[in-house]
């Protein structure tokens, strides 16, 4: 930064607002600086060249300013992702990664691979096509990313270890005999417990395990693993865990949930 307070920064925009008559404010998820506010001048008048700054555009910014609110000098969109209002099922998984980042990430909060795990995710959205069968890829792609986000900011879903005991859960695919329950305050146990909202069996569970890795569970027939009424058990899953660790609904998970139930 030089002594006119000038500098550059790269961020994914994931709010905007009127700031003024002119101007825009603009929030902005950073690696360097979790989430920073910022102004940018004029952005709201006709053929400004600051008007890219909207939601869901990865841009480079020039910042200037040492007060607390720093505006805009220059702006460069380094990828939009303004096309996952395509659909409604693209725009509610987008809608729950933001809503959840507000809710993970403060002001001055360093967070590392925060921001390109949310990119990545976005970037698997944007490329999302529909097929004409029901399709419950959208569903499972959005719970996935909120998996990995949650884990990056702190409050893993903890699916392999028992909450009570401490013992490893590995699930035995096959018995239907075997069981174990998801407490939302604090995760999975052998034990039933009268906190416990949920019973979920060996498959279930080992799907929810397998949702930590990069990529989501496919078949070797290319079709994606599970049925829809466990995928919306899953989503419930994390609803809970979300809004009782985080005392906070997303009311994009009540849209996905509508649009397939």
């Amino acid at each position: 930064m030089s002594g006119s307070g000038e500098c550059r920064l790269k961020g994914l925009c994931i709010k905007a607002s009127p700031l003024g008559e002119n101007d825009r404010l603009i929030t902005i998820l950073t690696d360097e600086q979790g989430i920073v506010r910022l102004a940018v001048p004029g952005a709201r008048r006709p053929k400004s060249s600051l008007a890219a700054a909207t939601p869901l555009t990865y841009l480079g910014l020039q910042i200037f300013g040492k007060r607390n609110l720093k505006s805009v000098r220059q702006i460069k969109i380094l990828k939009s992702y303004s096309g996952l209002g395509k659909n409604i099922e693209c725009l509610a998984a987008a809608q729950a990664i933001t809503e959840l980042t507000f809710l993970l990430v403060g002001n001055n909060d360093k967070q590392q691979d925060y921001l390109s795990c949310v990119l990545a995710h976005l970037d698997r959205i944007y490329l999302f096509k529909e097929s004409q069968e029901e399709d419950i890829k959208m569903l499972s792609m959005s719970i996935q990313s909120l998996i990995h986000l949650l884990a990056i900011g702190g409050i893993n879903l903890p699916i392999h270890h028992c909450c009570k005991t401490g013992e490893p859960i590995i699930p035995p695919i096959g018995n239907w005999e075997w069981s174990c329950y998801f407490l939302p305050s604090e995760g999975f146990s052998f034990i039933e417990d009268p906190q416990s909202n949920l019973k979920i069996n060996a498959s279930e569970v080992a799907l929810l395990q397998r949702l930590l890795f990069p990529e989501l569970p496919i078949k070797s027939n290319g079709e994606l693993l599970g049925p829809k009424k466990v995928w919306l058990k899953i989503l419930f899953i994390i609803e809970t865990w979300i809004s009782t660790q985080l005392e906070k609904e997303l009311s994009s998970l009540k849209m996905l949930r509508e649009i397939y139930s």
